[in-house]
């Protein structure tokens, strides 16, 4: 079983991730068995059929995909996943801090793809609590990693309010 980081924690990872091969159409998929990540196409043409079913499902979007998508599923989820297609594409980021703010989405986010340790703490910051690294990656360094700054000067979904507001309310009190 493969391992992931989640919650500040390295834990086993029951989770299996389905990917369409090319020219697959989500309709005609056999899902598999067990707690499932799948693409968002194969979720949009199967959520009636898996919602009864006891495994357990989420959902993975793509770099390019919207997560207001999902909206109205938050309830049936207990994981979506946001890949990474190459470390380079930062639009994840934005997916997540989507999730958590706009859409208030509660349940796990969890980073996948081509997810590095110096990208850790900054998923951290826009929601994500889960992370599944590169597997030529060490996982007990990239832990090591989410704790590198004990302090933060932006706003994040971790820390609402910005450096300069916590001091002048601190400086008030």
């Amino acid at each position: 079983m493969s391992r992931i980081i989640k919650h500040g924690q390295v834990v086993a990872d029951d989770w299996q991730v389905l990917a369409l091969s090319e020219g697959a159409k989500p309709e005609s998929i056999e899902l598999p068995s067990g707690r499932t990540l799948l693409p968002l196409a194969v979720w949009l043409a199967h959520r009636d059929q898996v919602a009864g079913r006891p495994e357990g499902f989420g959902v993975w979007l793509d770099s390019h995909e919207e997560p207001a998508a999902l909206v109205g599923d938050f309830a049936r989820l207990a994981v979506i996943g946001v890949n990474f297609p190459k470390f380079t594409d930062g639009r994840g980021y934005s997916i997540a801090r989507l999730l958590r703010e706009r859409h208030h989405y509660p349940g796990e986010i969890r980073a996948l793809g081509d997810v590095l340790q110096d990208q850790l703490f900054y998923m951290q910051r826009c929601g994500f609590d889960a992370f599944v690294l590169r597997a030529d990656k060490d996982i007990q360094r990239a832990l090591a990693g989410l704790r590198v700054f004990s302090e933060t000067y932006q706003a994040g979904v971790d820390q609402p309010r910005p450096l300069f507001c916590r001091r002048a309310k601190a400086a008030t009190a």
